[in-house]
C-alpha cells in the first residue's frame, strides 16, 4: 500500500487474456536475482528488493499468484500451456538449471522468425515464440500449478534464473483491450496504482502478435 504496509487480498476476476496474463509468469522455484541473492518467486514478498538489467535494485510493489490447471480447457476450448526451457539453451548458465515459465512470460530476445519486427534492437518476446521442440518445449500439466508476477515502480527486465523477463506491464494498447465495464474490476486487483497510466512507458518494444509496443513516453 502507499502508507507501507503489505496487505493481501484474493479476488475474483473474469478468465479473460488480460486478467490472466497479469499472473501467468513464473512457476514456483523460478529464482530471481535480489540483493541478498537468488529467491524463490513464492517467497519475494513487496517490499523486497530485485535486481534489474541495469543493475539497481528496485522494491517490489505488488506481486500476484494464481492457480491454473495448464492442461485443462476452458469454456472458450483454449488452454495455457507453460514453457519449458532446459539449461544451457542461451548459452551457459542461461539458464543456469531448466526453467518453466508461465504464458504471460517474456524474455529479451528475438527469435530468428521475429527479427523482421524491430530490426537489430532489443525486444521483449512472448516465450512461447522460443519454442523449437528440443530445448524450448511446450508442457501441460494435468494438475493445478501456481504462477507469480510482480510490479515495480516501473517497467523492467529482471535476471530469473540466468535468463533476463520483463516485469508486469499490461502494454501500451491496454486502454483499448480492456472495456470500461471491466477497467475498475481490473485495477482493483493492483493496490499500488490507480489508473492505467500509472503503470508508466514500457522499459523496451514487446514483440506480440505479429506487431510491437512501441515505448511510449
Amino acid at each position: 500500500m502507499k502508507n507501507g504496509e503489505v496487505v493481501q487480498t484474493r479476488h475474483i476476476a473474469p478468465a479473460l487474456p488480460m486478467f490472466e496474463d497479469a499472473f501467468c509468469a513464473f512457476t514456483r522455484g523460478a529464482l530471481v536475482e535480489t540483493e541478498s541473492g537468488p529467491m524463490a518467486f513464492e517467497d519475494l514478498l513487496p517490499g523486497d528488493t530485485v535486481l534489474t538489467q541495469t543493475g539497481a535494485s528496485e522494491t517490489v510493489l505488488w506481486k500476484g499468484s494464481v492457480m491454473l490447471i495448464p492442461g485443462r480447457q476452458d469454456s472458450h476450448g483454449r488452454t495455457r500451456p507453460l514453457t519449458r526451457i532446459m539449461a544451457d539453451t542461451f548459452g551457459m548458465q542461461k539458464p543456469m538449471s531448466g526453467v518453466i515459465v508461465g504464458p504471460s512470460a517474456r524474455l529479451l530476445g528475438t527469435p530468428s522468425h521475429l527479427r523482421h519486427v524491430n530490426g537489430e534492437g532489443p525486444v521483449l518476446t512472448p516465450v512461447h515464440e522460443f519454442q523449437d521442440g528440443m530445448s524450448v518445449i511446450e508442457t501441460l500439466p494435468p494438475t493445478p500449478i501456481e504462477l507469480f508476477h510482480i510490479c515495480l515502480k516501473r517497467h523492467a527486465v529482471i535476471n530469473v534464473d540466468g535468463l533476463q523477463f520483463e516485469t508486469y506491464h499490461p502494454g501500451v494498447n491496454a486502454v483499448r483491450r480492456l472495456s470500461h465495464s471491466l477497467r475498475s474490476i481490473y485495477l482493483n486487483l493492483f493496490a499500488h496504482i490507480d489508473t492505467l497510466s500509472d503503470f508508466g512507458p514500457l522499459v523496451m518494444p514487446r514483440a506480440g502478435d505479429g506487431e510491437v509496443d512501441a515505448i511510449t513516453a
